[in-house]
């Protein structure tokens, strides 16, 4: 059996992460919170369990609460500025931790085909979602 490696990180490399594991799943959301943070239409993300993750380097987590009433953090690269992942606390690695890699840090970004797309209802209307996504109006 072949070992699943990808590797990404920040703009300037300050930042590097490996990951060992293919993703649980990987999605789009046209949020307007994303459009708004990517400077884009939507943002994508590549989510792994947290022990399939191995970060390089010192993030600043940036920390916002969710509509659940949950934090979660974004990590950032402290030199570039670049959101390279989400999740919680850099610690936290019980079983059922994730984290939620953008897409667009990878090394290679020709493996990742997202199947999940949240938050469609703010979807860019020539935004044309594939047929065979999963599609959500809002959050699942």
């Amino acid at each position: 059996m072949r070992q699943f490696l990808q590797a990404g990180g920040c703009h300037c490399r300050a930042l590097r992460y490996t990951i060992t594991q293919p993703p649980l799943w990987a999605y789009v959301c046209h949020c307007t919170d994303c459009q708004s943070l990517s400077g884009s239409a939507f943002a994508m993300g590549v989510v792994v369990p947290a022990a399939a993750f191995t970060l390089a380097g010192t993030p600043r987590l940036v920390p916002r609460v969710l509509g659940s009433g949950t934090i979660s953090y974004r990590w950032i690269c402290p030199e570039c500025g670049i959101w390279v992942c989400g999740g919680s606390k850099l610690d936290a690695l019980a079983s059922t931790e994730k984290r939620v890699v953008r897409a667009g840090t990878f090394d290679d970004t020709s493996w990742i085909k997202p199947t999940l797309h949240f938050w469609t209802r703010s979807a860019r209307p020539w935004v044309i979602l594939p047929e065979d996504a999963t599609i959500y109006e809002t959050q699942p």
